[in-house]
């Protein structure tokens, strides 16, 4: 087991090493300068003593093989750098906004793993009943419509119709607790519907293949009760590949918050990003995506552990 942590750990280690050389490589090749962009007043081109001044005081002027050793040097010792724009420490912005974020993907994965697995549990055991093809039919529709779809329906209907729920803004949970968790309702069950779909059908799936094992047969031939067969030996044995699932699409959901937020109002990580694609902030683009692909690499590192719990044949492959 400890061997194949530490593998799997090397390999992980060694994907954020490719993703942040890309990065700095990608966002060094697209058109466009920062400082330019920075300098710009009211579409009058900046003075090039002033562009020349500013690339020196940025250590833009340094060979790219250079910029790029002391990129790596500052990430070794945690140092994402700082803001071109403001000059802010661009670790503490994300350490700001990132919480709010991973806010809205916790409670989406909770919703769908709560609703999700008893449903495609339901429809695996009632397969070929009614229920079973509506709830096909209702995890089509819910995978048909686009999250931010979802999101505009949401607004209209419960918070400017029903008026149940405020239409979207931020409160922090330290301020009003019960005003934060309200607020985190709309967005988080927007990204939910969708990710709930894909659990019905991929519980039910999994579900109805260990069904038809041989050691299932053997249970309920024993006299064991079909709860106790469920939960004993037929959930836990199809908990796996829903798990999988559920990281991969933990971790879509990082780069996939940004129309959810812009139509809440919340402050997460997707403005942010935005924003400092807009203004060729390369500290900001590059601290962003790092840190989201770091934490994308560790929840399938973390599933990769938790799979290989339930399946001990994975530690072998």
């Amino acid at each position: 087991m400890l061997t194949y942590i530490v593998r799997r750990c090397a390999v992980a280690a060694a994907m954020i090493f490719m993703v942040a050389t890309a990065v700095f490589m990608i966002l060094h090749v697209v058109p466009g300068d920062p400082v330019e962009v920075m300098l710009s007043a009211d579409g009058m081109a900046p003075d090039p003593v002033a562009v020349a001044e500013m690339r020196a005081r940025l250590g833009l002027d340094l060979p790219l093989y250079q910029q790029y050793w002391e990129y790596l040097a500052r990430l070794a010792s945690g140092d994402l750098g700082r803001s071109f724009q403001d000059n802010e420490d661009v670790l503490g912005n994300i350490a700001e906004r990132l919480p709010r974020t991973l806010e809205l993907i916790g409670m989406a994965t909770l919703l769908s793993l709560a609703v999700g697995i008893p449903l495609g549990v339901l429809a695996a055991r009632k397969r070929g009943s009614w229920i079973d093809r509506a709830l096909g039919w209702i995890s089509s529709l819910a995978l048909s419509v686009p999250t931010f779809v979802l999101g505009t329906l949401f607004v209209l209907v419960f918070a400017l119709m029903l008026r149940l729920v405020p239409a979207g803004g931020f409160v922090p949970f330290s301020q009003s607790p019960s005003a934060h968790l309200t607020l985190l309702l709309m967005p988080s069950a927007a990204i939910a519907v969708g990710f709930t779909a894909i659990i019905v059908r991929m519980t039910r799936s999994t579900v109805l293949d260990v069904l038809e094992q041989d050691w299932v047969r053997t249970a309920r031939a024993k006299g064991v009760k079909e709860r106790k067969v469920l939960r004993r030996h037929v959930v836990r044995n199809a908990l796996g590949p829903v798990l999988t699932v559920t990281g991969l699409q933990m971790g879509s959901m990082l780069g996939g918050t940004v129309l959810v937020e812009f139509i809440f109002n919340w402050p997460g990580m997707s403005g942010f990003l935005v924003k400092a694609v807009e203004n060729r902030d390369y500290p900001e683009v590059q601290g962003v995506v790092l840190v989201t692909a770091s934490l994308f690499i560790l929840l399938n590192l973390i599933v990769d552990v938790l799979y290989s719990i339930l399946d001990p044949q994975v530690r072998k492959s």
